[in-house]
């Protein structure tokens, strides 16, 4: 009977460490302090740069992180090219719409670290990423917080492995739960995740469904404000050039703030899955709670991004330092 017990605790644990892999504890602030002292430094001066070329680096930089993390972890495995003989991440149907300004913000930070001789191949694209992304938040008005640092780049970059792997605008709440869930990440981190949308934009397509011939008894999605449906049609007309995007945040589109959920009270939540944060009654209570205190949010995104960050993270023998970040050594 003792034996049978054990073994059930052993399976247990063997499937709990094997659906829910522990984050790894060589994640740490500062983790560069004796490799490359100077590395944050660098890299917030290589996304400054760019940022000030052109505000798209906010949302791209953010969104192509989440891609990454979601997707075999954080591994910078998103940026790899694909080759004749393999159709990488990238070129997955779900990340053709990810901003060129997000790679080309982490391949010109790699550029200025490996610059400095005691830097180079030393410091992560997965790493750079990471910093890259709270850089753009700080940059666009969002919180500034320490990054752990101490990934290693993935070995394998499948366009297949993309499938069933990001959320689709079209999701409910039980949807969007159970996919952060897989990640380790609760319904909180989730809303507040989400909100990442206040400064991002979006093509026509996306959300196309809920403004035209969304149903036989309503063409327009009835969750959707109707003053805002009629600004959307405006803008995404049928047939629009399928390049036409536009802002998630028609009031502050270029703050990192918490307009995303006063917009969601208001019913002018973009994709069906920012809405339904307001729509259901289960996450209602998190919406409103941050749409009044700007303070609460932040201390809440802080905390899931630094929780997305250590989603399925490489070291040891699983990973390296790749030369260049869009192609393996």
């Amino acid at each position: 009977m003792a034996s049978r017990f054990n073994l059930i605790v052993v399976l247990s644990l063997c499937l709990s460490l094997c659906l829910f892999p522990t984050p790894t504890a060589s994640l740490q602030q500062n983790y560069y302090a004796n490799i490359c002292p100077n590395v944050e430094n660098i890299v917030r001066d290589a996304v400054k740069k760019k940022f000030n070329q052109t505000f798209v680096t906010v949302p791209a930089t953010i969104r192509l992180f989440f891609h990454d993390c979601f997707v075999q972890g954080c591994d910078a495995s998103v940026i790899i090219a694909s080759t004749a003989n393999n159709t990488a991440e990238k070129d997955n149907p779900d990340n053709l719409s990810l901003a060129g300004d997000g790679f080309d913000t982490v391949i010109k930070a790699k550029a200025a670290v490996d610059a400095v001789p005691n830097c180079t191949n030393k410091v992560s694209c997965a790493d750079i990423l990471a910093m890259a992304t709270r850089d753009v938040i700080a940059l666009s008005g969002g919180p500034s917080y320490a990054v752990e640092l101490g990934r290693l780049d993935g070995l394998v970059s499948t366009a297949a492995s993309v499938n069933g792997k990001l959320p689709q605008p079209t999701f409910n709440l039980n949807q969007l739960n159970a996919l952060f869930a897989a990640n380790r990440l609760s319904q909180t981190d989730m809303i507040a995740l989400s909100a990442a949308h206040t400064v991002g934009f979006s093509h026509c397509s996306k959300f196309a469904n809920r403004i035209y011939n969304f149903s036989t008894k309503n063409p327009v999605d009835p969750t959707l404000n109707k003053s805002y449906a009629t600004q959307l049609q405006g803008m995404c007309p049928q047939n629009v050039d399928p390049r036409i995007a536009v802002n998630m945040d028609p009031n502050t589109p270029q703050t990192f703030d918490n307009m995303y959920f006063k917009n969601l009270q208001q019913r002018m939540g973009l994709f069906t899955s920012d809405e339904v944060l307001f729509t259901d009654s289960r996450s209602r209570p998190t919406v409103n709670a941050w749409a009044s205190s700007s303070t609460n949010f932040q201390k809440a995104f802080v905390t899931a991004i630094t929780k997305l960050g250590r989603v399925g993270v490489k070291t040891g023998s699983n990973g390296n330092i790749r030369r260049d970040c869009a192609v393996f050594n």
